[in-house]
């Protein structure tokens, strides 16, 4: 049959001849699909070619709307994708760090020592650009179809702690307020009973004074009075220690707070003269009232004046109040061109009895984060030494205004 070769020949003719793959495939399913591309249909490979493309697609948009960090790392460390996550946590931008190192691209990571194929690594890291978070990332290797090569690269996952450890340091703060509240209970008993009954005795023996001499009781009175006024001290301390950490119930009132500083400000306004201190005053107009108890946020404003006036300088002392509101809540800052906190006390100022005063009690800002807290609110303080301190209140509006929104915009086809 003499056609029979012929025809064979051709056969062998019409099928195109492979080339080798210029980069070395590990997945399965395309290995097999290049090896049977000879066999396909062109509509088929047309087919499975834009299914890939889309399932790519999809998988992108997938890891683009997580709110964790990904990365895929070749075997070298080098960037193949970097989600929109990850990018807002280290500062980067996709398309200019997609295929650099990423030793290059984030400070303080070092690929020889994350390198460690076959090792799945959990590490804690602290970042400060662009803002400062506490970050978590978990990178393991991408194994090959065998599971017995060198990886195809790395994943790496990467999440955002910052809350959680926030969280952490107050439940940790709550535990110490509550341990603290306990403590001052055994103090007010063990201490409070005994300072009423050496009160008591010493107005008896002052008492029994009066039936001596003028000469011979006027040393006496005297060691009597420092006696009483030590114990006074001891008492007002006591007391202030307790009202420091004891939970309390606002008896809450519409108050204007304009009205509440210009009263406090009244109350310091002897001090404040003596000194030659400029009080400058920035209060918003048509403030809405605010539910909140009155004694209380005297004190919160007489606690805080007073803190940003002992920080002044001799010469050119200046506080700056301003008062301000939005839909969500109301604002009010204490601002002074004073000595300013010291990054290392910085940490501290909530602890009681941590202060730089010679005379103080530590106790005055608890106090105003207690009150605040209870509110509903919360305090934030802006210092740089030598330059000053800001102290900004922040408090949220029970009632929220209805903003009515206009007719939407016509559109204009072109």
């Amino acid at each position: 049959m003499p056609g029979l070769p012929f025809v064979s020949r051709c056969a062998n003719l019409s099928r195109p001849k492979r080339t080798p793959h210029p980069f070395p495939l590990k997945s399965g399913f395309l290995e097999k699909l290049v090896s049977r591309l000879d066999r396909v249909e062109p509509g088929e490979v047309q087919q499975i070619v834009t299914r890939l493309i889309r399932e790519k697609g999809f998988l992108k948009n997938v890891f683009e709307t997580l709110r964790e960090g990904v990365i895929i790392l070749d075997p070298e460390g080098s960037i193949d994708f970097i989600n929109r996550a990850a990018c807002q946590f280290f500062g980067l931008n996709a398309d200019r760090a997609t295929g650099e190192k990423i030793s290059s691209q984030i400070r303080g990571l070092d690929w020889s020592v994350l390198d460690k194929p076959g090792h799945t690594i959990s590490r804690d890291l602290e970042v400060f650009y662009p803002e400062n978070r506490y970050l978590n990332f978990y990178l393991s290797p991408i194994a090959d179809s065998t599971e017995n090569g060198p990886p195809m690269g790395y994943v790496m996952l990467v999440r955002d702690l910052t809350r959680t450890r926030a969280e952490a340091e107050e439940t940790l703060e709550s535990e110490r307020l509550n341990a603290l509240t306990l403590l001052a209970a055994g103090v007010a008993h063990e201490i409070g009973n005994p300072l009423n009954s050496l009160d008591i005795h010493l107005q008896l023996l002052g008492r029994k004074l009066r039936k001596f001499s003028p000469g011979d009781r006027a040393p006496l009175e005297e060691n009597l009075a420092t006696a009483r006024e030590e114990i006074q001290r001891l008492d007002a301390i006591l007391k202030q220690f307790l009202h420091a950490v004891r939970p309390t119930t606002p008896h809450r009132e519409r108050q204007d707070l304009n009205a509440l500083l210009h009263e406090t400000l009244r109350l310091l306004e002897t001090e404040l003269s003596s000194r030659d201190i400029e009080v400058e005053l920035d209060l918003a107009e048509s403030l809405p009232p605010v539910e909140v108890d009155r004694g209380q946020f005297q004190q919160i404003f007489y606690n805080l004046i007073r803190n940003s006036y002992q920080a002044l300088p001799a010469k050119n002392g200046r506080i700056t109040i301003r008062t301000g509101f939005t839909d969500y809540e109301y604002r009010i800052s204490i601002e002074d061109n004073g000595s300013g906190i010291s990054p290392e006390h910085m940490g501290a100022l909530f602890e009681p009895y941590r202060t730089t005063k010679s005379s103080g009690s530590g106790l005055g800002l608890l106090i105003v984060r207690r009150i605040i807290r209870e509110h509903g609110g919360e305090i934030e303080i802006e210092s740089k030494e030598n330059h000053g301190t800001r102290i900004l209140l922040h408090l949220p509006r029970t009632e929220r205004s209805v903003r009515l929104l206009g007719p939407p915009k016509p559109v204009i086809d072109l």
